[in-house]
């Protein structure tokens, strides 16, 4: 079934199958190897770019929405996924797509729940991005990643929504489950390091944020060093089960 064919029958009769109105839109941040990354759809047939999202389904909680939304786009599971606020002004429209879906040969109505306000409760998903695939939707053609600080202007006020949830990622970069999230299992001092610094975007005295973070009781050193380099290979840090 080509994109236009699936299209017109969620025009037909998406509002069976999906609740009208009501939508999430997730805020993939990736971290790998110090850079810090957002993905991005681009939608057929335009040089516009948003973030991945969808309708939520009649049967389907919200959170499952979000994840099932964060599985198709990224081929990932089980990763952190929070709900960090709902957006909901009264001039959240989607009638800007209405081009979009011309182009494809679809006459959309004005009046159509598709194009009117739509309310969009907002998650955050932090992954390792050299493990995620990014996978297109039917509504695009190009799902890849961009630098959170240097992406196109989003549609819609998905330049609003990115912006809050990385707030929300600086605020609570504090708890140790935002940091376990960007970081393989088993990780050295240096690298922790760098993701502060990298997500706070300012620079951080060494000593001084080891000791904060021993202190706060994050982590637990293992009786290993990283392999592969000299005797003085740094030792190797997991994030303490208490957490």
């Amino acid at each position: 079934m080509d994109a236009r064919q699936v299209l017109t029958e969620f025009f037909a009769g998406g509002d069976r199958a999906f609740i009208p109105n009501l939508s999430v839109d997730c805020s993939i941040l990736g971290f790998h190897d110090g850079e810090l990354k957002v993905l991005l759809l681009r939608w057929r047939g335009t040089d516009r770019w948003s973030l991945p999202g969808g309708f939520v389904r009649q049967d389907e909680p919200l959170d499952r929405a979000a994840a099932r939304v964060l599985s198709e786009r990224t081929g990932l599971e089980r990763i952190y996924l929070q709900q960090f606020h709902a957006f909901g002004g009264v001039d959240r429209r989607e009638d800007a797509l209405a081009p979009v879906f011309e182009s494809l040969g679809i006459h959309v109505p004005a009046d159509h729940w598709m194009v009117r306000r739509v309310v969009s409760v907002g998650y955050l998903a932090l992954v390792d991005f050299a493990q995620a695939t990014p996978t297109p939707d039917v509504f695009s053609e190009e799902c890849r990643w961009w630098d959170l600080h240097d992406h196109p202007p989003l549609l819609f006020d998905h330049d609003d929504i990115v912006t809050r949830a990385f707030d929300t990622v600086r605020h609570e970069l504090q708890s140790a489950p935002v940091a376990a999230s960007l970081l393989p299992e088993r990780f050295t001092m240096p690298e922790l390091h760098r993701l502060y610094e990298t997500v706070l975007g300012r620079t951080l005295d060494r000593r001084n944020f080891q000791k904060w973070i021993r202190e706060r009781g994050f982590v637990e050193r293992l009786d290993e060093r990283k392999t592969g380099r000299s005797h003085r290979a740094p030792y190797l840090y997991r994030f303490a089960e208490a957490q």
